[in-house]
């Protein structure tokens, strides 16, 4: 979290600070409508900077990943910066539209523009003042577009094979509202670093929408597979699914995740790879939770024999690290990263002291007695924790069960907010933030 934070403040601040080179918020004289030229030109510079971020950030670019510690933390850099795109955009938007509105209602009065000599104009510069009212009107419908499309993509109930269908419109809407900056951004500021550097952001932002027009994301991480086999436990509603890659896939580390597609159509789904990659046998695992719409048909749907296609590996979830003892923490389905470094660890020992706790709602007999049979095989000491017979996992628990917790780094994959409780918990009692590790993976 703490780099993506940054991130973030890095990026504004930067934005503002090379805007201000170029103009100020204290215009003199200072008015009301001198004022909104000038704030116009900030949101939009900010507005349009931050959606060119986003829009690069939404072709998950692979050479980002050990910057920022994984997909999962550029997803939500990528959900913040939409976010505050929208915030400057709304904020553009009502200074020029709401101004000509109250203008219109008689609330204020515009000034007259001053008599005086017309300005020898640079042919680029007069082509652009000649596109000035297409490009507000265009760049009004591709705002109302995005607000809409971002809405959407917040609502976690709006269906998610919908939701991979509109999001990617959103790329429009940014493709015209880059024509709407380069056309209204004030002509001077394209000789200022703050113009330069707008203008690589939204070139590398309209390439990466090209990109998702094409359905070109991660192309070139794509493989083939086949469903050799398929486990269901339905007392978790959860479905076991193991595939044999084909050429193409080049392996994966322990705590790696994958794009799934098995229809087409579908958007593909991001799951956590929940075994260790042998070339030999080339052969992955997912274990998949029905959660929703799509995850809830997999069992019927899925078959073996069924050929799908795998987009990664991602993440940077690894389990590694210098550490002489580390504490796992999977709640639910969130074991999965961890099965798949027990399976690692069987066959390669890592010497350090693993205390793996699994808290659950559910319980299946058999899936505990893999889950086990892993754990020992790994020599990792498992604690599994049914809720309701077991009570509640806490950092008190935790720090109960494992006194040397101090020497230890913390990996949590589960539920967000139980996971930033226990950060909370550890920190507070003396656990510098950068052991406590969090997969933080939301598509959305």
């Amino acid at each position: 979290m703490k780099n993506i934070k940054w991130t973030w403040w890095v990026l504004l601040l930067s934005l503002t600070g090379l805007w201000l080179l170029a103009d100020t918020l204290a215009p003199e004289p200072f008015t009301y409508f001198s004022f909104r030229a000038v704030l116009i030109q900030y949101t939009g510079v900010i507005g349009i900077g931050v959606m060119s971020v986003a829009m690069i950030l939404a072709v998950r670019p692979i050479w980002l990943e050990p910057h920022l510690r994984g997909l999962d933390k550029m997803y939500r850099l990528h959900k913040w910066l939409g976010i505050t795109g929208l915030v400057f955009a709304l904020i553009h938007w009502w200074w020029a539209q709401g101004t000509k509105w109250m203008v219109g209602w008689g609330w204020l009065i515009k000034p007259e523009r001053k008599p005086g000599g017309q300005q020898a104009l640079g042919l680029a510069e007069e082509w652009l003042r000649g596109q000035r009212g297409l490009a507000e009107s265009l760049g009004e419908w591709a705002f109302y577009a995005a607000v809409i499309l971002i809405a959407l993509a917040l609502i976690k109930r709006f269906p998610y094979h919908l939701f991979t269908k509109t999001h990617k419109w959103l790329a429009i809407s940014y493709l015209i509202l880059v024509y709407h900056s380069l056309v209204l951004t004030q002509f001077g500021y394209w000789t200022q670093p703050v113009g330069w550097v707008m203008a690589v952001l939204m070139l590398a932002g309209s390439v990466a929408a090209v990109i998702v027009l094409l359905g070109r994301i991660g192309a070139r991480r794509r493989s083939s597979g086949v469903i050799e086999s398929l486990t269901y436990y339905p007392e978790l509603r959860v479905l076991e699914s193991a595939i044999r890659m084909e050429a193409g896939w080049g392996g994966h580390a322990a705590g790696q995740f994958a794009f799934v597609s098995s229809q087409p159509g579908e958007g593909p789904h991001p799951y956590t790879i929940a075994s260790a990659w042998d070339p030999q046998e080339r052969r992955i695992v997912f274990i998949t939770k029905a959660l929703g719409d799509h995850t809830s048909k997999l069992h019927d749907r899925l078959k073996i024999g069924t050929q799908v296609r795998v987009e990664g590996p991602y993440g940077c979830f690894d389990l590694r690290d210098g550490k002489p003892r580390q504490i796992w923490i999977g709640a639910g389905i969130g074991i999965t990263p961890f099965v798949a470094r027990m399976k690692e660890l069987a066959r390669k020992p890592a010497g350090q002291a693993i205390d793996l706790f699994h808290p659950t709602a559910d319980f299946a007999p058999a899936a505990i007695d893999k889950l086990i049979a892993d754990a020992q095989a790994a020599r990792v000491n498992l604690q599994v924790l049914v809720s309701g017979k077991d009570g509640r996992l806490d950092g008190g628990r935790i720090r109960e069960a494992v006194p040397e917790w101090r020497q230890a780094s913390i990996w949590f994959c589960g539920p967000l907010g139980f996971g930033q409780a226990l950060r909370q918990d550890f920190v507070a009692h003396g656990l510098a933030p950068a052991d406590f590790h969090q997969e933080l993976f939301q598509i959305r």
